[in-house]
This record gives C-alpha cells, sequence and structure tokens, in this order.
C-alpha cells in the first residue's frame, strides 16, 4: 500500500524563536494525528529567508531546533537556506516546486495549529473534490475570532483597516464588517470565496502547479490575495470551521515604514492586475 503524504511549508524571516518552537510542537501534535487516523504522513519544508545568501546549511540557527522535531519521530524536515530574503511568495515557491504530495499547506510560523486541523483539512479535501484551495477558522492569541477571510476589497476598504485610527473605523465598521465577511464565516462551511490569508493555504497540488504557485513579483503583502483570485478559475474556495488554529500575526501600519512601502507596492501591483475600485 502506497503512502500518503502532506507537503507543508514554512517561510521564516527572524522569527521568535519560543513561537517556532511552540508552533513546531502544535505542527508536530497535528500531523501524528493525521497519521494515525488516516494514514498520512506530512513532509515539512522550513524555508529561512532570514539566512545570508550563500549560507551553509550546517550553520543554520534553526538546525537543532528542526533535528529535534525529526529526531521525535516524525517526518524528516527539509530546510531550505542560502538564498536570501526572496520574500514570502517566493520563498514558499522554493518548496511548492520541489514537492509532489496530492495537497499543499502554506502555513505561517506564528501560527498554533489545534491537533485536528491537518486531519479536518485533509477529509474535507478528500470528500469535496471541486475544493481547491481551504482556509481554517482562525482565532487571535485571547480566543476572539480573526476574520482573515476577505470579499474583493476597494481602495477605501485597504485604507481604512490598514491604517485609520479605531474611532474612524467605528464609524466604517459595518463596511469593513462586510469587507472581513464577518456575516457569513462562523460556524458553517462557506464556499464561493474570493480572498484568503496566507497564513493557512491548503492547496490541491495539481491547481497550486497549474497557477504556478505565488506570484514572484509580490515580495511582501497581497500574494495571497493574488494567489486567491486566480485560484477562483479552478475550482471552490471553502472557509471550513472545523479546521482551527491561533494566529499571532500582526498589521503593516504596526511594524513601520518599511512595511508600509511594501504595502502600498503590493497594492499597487494587485490592483493593476484584478482591477481598481476605489470606493
Amino acid at each position: 500500500m502506497t503512502t500518503a503524504f502532506l507537503d507543508l511549508s514554512v517561510v521564516l524571516y527572524h522569527p521568535d524563536p519560543e513561537l517556532l518552537a511552540r508552533s513546531l510542537d502544535t505542527i508536530a501534535a497535528a500531523a501524528d494525528r493525521l497519521a494515525e487516523a488516516a494514514g498520512v504522513q506530512t513532509r515539512l519544508w522550513i524555508i529561512d529567508n532570514g539566512a545570508p545568501k550563500g549560507s551553509d546549511l550546517a550553520s543554520n540557527p534553526f538546525r537543532l531546533l528542526l533535528d529535534r522535531y525529526a529526531e521525535a519521530g516524525r517526518s524528516p524536515v527539509t530546510l531550505i537556506a542560502g538564498h536570501g530574503n526572496v520574500g514570502y511568495g517566493s520563498g514558499h515557491n522554493l518548496a511548492i516546486r520541489r514537492g509532489d504530495a496530492p495537497y499543499h499547506l502554506i502555513l505561517n510560523y506564528d501560527i498554533l495549529l489545534e491537533p485536528d486541523a491537518l486531519l479536518a483539512g485533509w477529509r474535507y479535501m478528500e470528500a469535496h473534490p471541486r475544493t481547491v484551495l481551504l482556509t481554517p477558522k482562525v482565532f487571535g492569541p485571547s480566543g476572539e475570532q480573526e476574520f482573515l477571510c476577505k470579499r474583493r476589497p476597494t481602495v477605501l476598504d485597504l485604507g481604512l483597516r490598514a491604517f485609520a485610527p479605531a474611532a474612524v473605523k467605528r464609524l466604517f465598521a459595518k463596511r469593513l464588517n462586510r469587507y472581513e465577511m464577518r456575516d457569513v464565516t462562523g460556524d458553517d462551511v462557506v464556499t464561493g470565496l474570493e480572498q484568503v490569508s496566507g497564513a493557512f493555504m491548503l492547496f490541491r497540488r495539481d491547481a497550486l502547479t497549474r497557477l504556478g504557485g505565488f506570484d514572484d513579483g509580490y515580495f511582501l503583502y497581497f500574494e495571497d490575495f493574488d494567489l486567491s483570485r486566480r485560484a477562483m478559475a479552478l475550482g471552490e474556495i471553502a472557509y471550513v470551521p472545523d479546521v482551527r488554529m491561533v494566529h499571532f500575526g500582526g498589521k503593516a501600519a504596526r511594524k513601520g515604514s518599511a512595511h508600509i512601502r511594501m504595502f502600498a507596492r503590493s497594492a499597487l501591483r494587485f490592483f493593476n492586475t484584478h482591477g481598481w475600485r476605489l470606493v
């Protein structure tokens, strides 16, 4: 009997070591559950965008942590480093182009998976062949739900959400809630989505291959929205609340002027590609 596999890639750029260790522990627990219940093995790819170009894998600061993960009896971890900081999507592409499992999970490092997350995602994809991309129910560190599925944005939506002060956001709360799909992404499966977060994207391999992975023209921000919108042409994008995780991510405006500039450049590329909507 042939062993089934799930490929999983995580991109790092100077991560918090403690959070990375916790994240790997939850990935390992979810991988164990998937193997026990469905006989599916995981293959984990770690892409270190923070390692200097040309650096040696043996001296990578995450080598010991990844070896510990592998020695616990899970599938070996493949570390990709020495290519420099090529950006979030391009980093994942390095693993996507090497993998060949029927499904590929694109994942942030700043997440904690629930133990049944991989199993629930695998089972849904197996039962729904029209689904090419799955997104989970996401919670913040304090237990509140985060709404990472989005409707097609306007320039006003993005500006309000990323940069407006709290008082202004309250004035546009109804509009922003609709943009974040708070009206539908609760405890029921939702299909026909347009845009989902790159923090967790479970793809059907053949669709991801046809799409060519992420657009390398995006360095950071909007690469997930672009990939989502292109995936719509190949099948359904589904929100599946039985797949759950905790997310520790932050907003671009909180990270300084360099991130704001990257956000703006990527937004320009996104609207030029997918059409402008101002308000």
